[in-house]
């Protein structure tokens, strides 16, 4: 079973971790919320509060296949600033695994110069934190190992992204019909 690791940070955005992790375990992915806070309950950027699976340091990473960055502010700049998180983003990149990042949260992706010579989308005025990237003006963009997404509003079209390259279209098709969702 493939392993995803959704990571949050005090400020995310609820809408795209909540609706991001539902779409994925709809699709039977492996699916760990970690909070970056040091502590497990976790709160949005609307005050919703989340349990997460499992503390940062407490996890074991190493069987992961995705890790997922959700955005909203300043979840996506508490993200940013966690060390940790960063170097672990470094080495799924260098191992060539899979990332995806919604909104503000493609800004920590720039900042390790992931992004470059890539297409990606971000939040609106976020574009400048896309460092090497060629924005794209797109629900989901996909380029190679790393899926980024637009906003909130987009957050199921994220999840059918990362369920269709872990799993295959039909799978995330299947997924889509039981949402009743249509996809872009």
């Amino acid at each position: 079973m493939q392993k995803v690791f959704i990571f949050l940070a005090e400020g995310f955005e609820e809408t795209e971790a909540v609706a991001t992790t539902d779409v994925m375990l709809r699709g039977e992915l492996d699916v760990t919320t970690v909070s970056v806070t040091g502590k497990s309950l976790v709160t949005g950027a609307h005050g919703i509060v989340v349990n997460a699976d499992a503390l940062f340091e407490n996890t074991d990473f190493s069987k992961g296949d995705l890790l997922v960055l959700p955005g909203g502010m300043p979840g996506a700049s508490n993200l940013n600033a966690h060390q940790g998180l960063k170097n672990l983003i470094l080495q799924y990149a260098k191992e060539g695994k899979k990332l995806a990042a919604i909104c503000a949260a493609p800004l920590v992706l720039g900042e390790l110069d992931l992004l470059q010579g890539k297409k990606a989308t971000a939040y609106p005025g976020f574009e400048p934190t896309l460092k090497g990237a060629e924005y794209v003006k797109a629900d989901v963009v996909q380029d190679g190992n790393i899926i980024t997404g637009r906003g909130p509003g987009f957050a199921i079209d994220f999840g059918l992204a990362i369920v269709e390259e872990l799993l295959g279209k039909a799978k995330a098709d299947e997924v889509a019909e039981g949402l009743l969702f249509q996809r872009s």
